[in-house]
């Protein structure tokens, strides 16, 4: 009988620790291939969760995608609304609005052509060069955020 959870793969222990180095190397200034330290209010704990991510940008709109599907990071995304960026002693708050399935598709493929050495693995067999329908179809697993960064 298939599961009805959401579609989520948890990192290994070593994808954790180098998570912790790329997330340390961020708040020290050094950002490795555009990373960043993402921090977003723990929808339970209401404490600040930190988390490298990979800041995308298409069409000159910034996105966040999570490829690994339904995280933790994600539902506290969903509930915060928003959060902060850092890189060094660069701060930028932003708000944070998830987009429908019907609109992921170019944000996903482009994301894919540039990320995909790091996370087509978890896209379950889809990369920057599947068709418009496969990605369609891997959509719903890999939630996208549009953020607005903060004047």
């Amino acid at each position: 009988m298939p599961s009805s959870a959401p579609y989520y793969l948890k990192g290994s222990p070593m994808a954790v620790r180098l998570n912790s180095v790329i997330g340390w190397l961020a708040r020290r200034g050094l950002s490795l291939a555009g990373a960043a330290e993402m921090s977003v209010r723990g929808r339970t704990s209401g404490r600040m969760q930190r988390i490298p991510v990979n800041p995308h940008t298409h069409d000159g709109g910034q996105y966040l995608v999570s490829a690994r599907g339904h995280s933790q990071w994600v539902r506290n995304m969903r509930a915060a609304g928003g959060g902060e960026l850092r890189v060094g002693r660069t701060v930028r708050s932003f708000t944070a609005v998830e987009l429908p399935d019907e609109e992921k598709l170019p944000i996903l493929r482009t994301y894919l052509e540039k990320w995909g050495w790091e996370v087509n693995q978890y896209f379950q067999g889809v990369t920057a060069r599947s068709s418009d329908a496969e990605i369609v179809a891997a959509a719903h697993d890999h939630p996208v955020f549009r953020i607005t960064v903060r004047s």
